[in-house]
C-alpha cells in the first residue's frame, strides 16, 4: 500500500506537470484577467502569509493545505487553526477560515478546511433602477478543501488536496472543483535542508448559472414580453507551479533561523520570486518576513507595468505556549501584507496543537 500510494503521488505529479508545463511557463501579463476563481490565490492563513509563502518547502500544519499539502504529514495528532483576514483593510472585504488536521495512521494525515470571503452589502440595480433603491445583495466566495498526505520515509512526503469552489450572488452561482498536489523532501544532518514542489488549482473550467443570466424584454411588434437567456462563457482556474527551497540554521537553545526561497510560475499572471527569513526563539516566539518580486512591482500602481495591488513586503509574528507536558500548545499568529492602496492586508489566527 505504501509503495502504491508513493507511485500514485509521483506519477500524478509527473503527468500533470508534463501536460501543463508548456502552458504554465508560457504565462504572461497578456493573459491576466482571463482566469476566474481568483480567491484560490488568496492565502488566508497568518503564518505562511507572514513571509509571503516563501517557506513553501518547509511549511507545516493547516497552512500547508494552501501552500504545499505535503507539509500536513508532519502533524502529531490534531491541529486546529482559526483565521480572520481583513483583505485590503478599509475596503470592507474579510476572509474567515477554519482548518483541522488529524492523524489517520502512523504515516497518513487527513485534513479539512473552509475559507469564506465576504464583501458586505452591495446595492442592487437593474435597467429600470440604475441608481438603486431596490435593496441589497451579498456576494460570497467559499472554498472547501479536503486533503490527505503521507510520509513515505523520514525524507519524502507527498499529498493531494481536493478543492470545492463556490461563488454566488443572489441570483447566480458558479461551482467547480480543483486539485493540488505537492511533495516535500527533507535532508541534511539535522533535517535542515528542505525542497518542495506543488502544482495548484488544476481542474476543469467553471461557468456561472442562474436567473441572473436572464432578462424579460418586449420586442417591437410583440404584445407580451419574453424571457431572454444569455449564455455564460466558461473560464479557467488560476493554475500555479511552485518550486521552493529552505535552509535551517539550528542553534543549541532550540532556536532557529530559516532562509527560504519560492518561485511561482503563474499561468494567468506574472511569475513571482519570493525570498524570506524566519527566526524562532526557543520555539516560543517566531518572527518572519518576506519580499515578493515580479515585473513592475516597483512601479506606481497607475503605471501599466504594475498589475498587482500587493507591493511585495510581508511581515509576521507568532507566539506559542505549551499547556502541558503531553505536547498541547496554543499559538497566536499575525501577518501584514503591504498594498498600494487601502491600508494593507492583516491576518490574525489562533492554533491549537496536540
Amino acid at each position: 500500500m505504501k509503495k502504491l500510494f508513493k507511485t500514485i503521488v509521483i506519477a500524478s505529479l509527473t503527468i500533470i506537470i508534463g501536460l501543463t508545463s508548456t502552458e504554465l511557463f508560457a504565462g504572461n501579463k497578456d493573459r491576466a484577467g482571463q482566469a476566474g476563481a481568483s480567491e484560490l490565490l488568496v492565502n488566508p492563513w497568518a503564518v505562511s502569509s507572514g513571509w509571503g509563502n516563501a517557506g513553501m518547502a518547509s511549511v507545516k500544519g493547516v497552512d500547508a493545505m494552501w501552500s504545499n499539502v505535503a507539509g500536513i504529514s508532519f502533524t502529531n495528532t490534531l491541529d486546529l487553526n482559526f483565521s480572520y483576514t481583513s483583505w485590503l483593510a478599509g475596503s470592507g472585504t474579510n476572509v474567515v477560515s477554519f482548518g483541522m488536521l488529524f492523524r489517520m495512521s502512523e504515516s497518513v494525515v487527513g485534513g479539512l478546511s473552509v475559507m469564506s470571503m465576504n464583501f458586505g452589502e452591495i446595492e442592487r440595480t437593474d435597467t429600470e433602477h440604475p441608481d438603486g433603491g431596490i435593496g441589497y445583495f451579498k456576494p460570497s466566495l467559499m472554498n472547501i478543501n479536503i486533503a490527505i498526505a503521507k510520509s513515505f520515509s523520514n525524507s519524502i512526503h507527498g499529498g493531494f488536496v481536493l478543492k470545492i469552489i463556490n461563488e454566488s450572488i443572489s441570483d447566480m452561482t458558479g461551482t467547480g472543483v480543483a486539485m493540488d498536489a505537492g511533495i516535500q523532501y527533507v535532508t541534511g544532518l539535522t533535517d535542515n535542508i528542505h525542497f518542495g514542489i506543488a502544482l495548484k488549482n488544476i481542474g476543469p473550467t467553471m461557468k456561472f448559472k442562474g436567473d441572473g443570466l436572464s432578462i424579460k424584454t418586449l420586442f417591437d411588434g410583440m404584445e407580451s414580453s419574453i424571457t431572454v437567456v444569455q449564455r455564460a462563457d466558461q473560464f479557467e482556474l488560476p493554475t500555479q507551479l511552485c518550486i521552493a527551497a529552505a535552509y535551517d540554521f539550528n542553534f543549541n537553545d532550540a532556536s532557529r533561523l530559516t532562509v527560504a526561497f519560492n518561485f511561482n510560475s503563474n499561468a494567468f499572471s506574472k511569475d513571482q520570486f519570493t525570498f524570506g527569513l524566519e527566526g524562532s526563539f526557543r520555539d516560543i516566539l517566531m518572527l518572519r518576513g518576506g519580499y515578493t518580486f515580479e515585473k513592475g512591482i516597483f512601479k506606481n500602481i497607475e503605471d501599466p507595468e504594475c498589475s498587482n495591488v500587493n507591493k511585495g513586503l510581508s511581515l509576521g509574528a507568532s507566539v506559542q505556549a505549551p499547556l502541558n507536558k503531553k505536547g498541547l500548545k496554543v499559538c497566536l499568529d499575525y501577518s501584514y501584507r503591504n498594498t498600494a492602496h487601502w491600508k494593507g492586508t492583516h491576518s490574525v489566527g489562533a492554533r491549537i496543537l496536540f
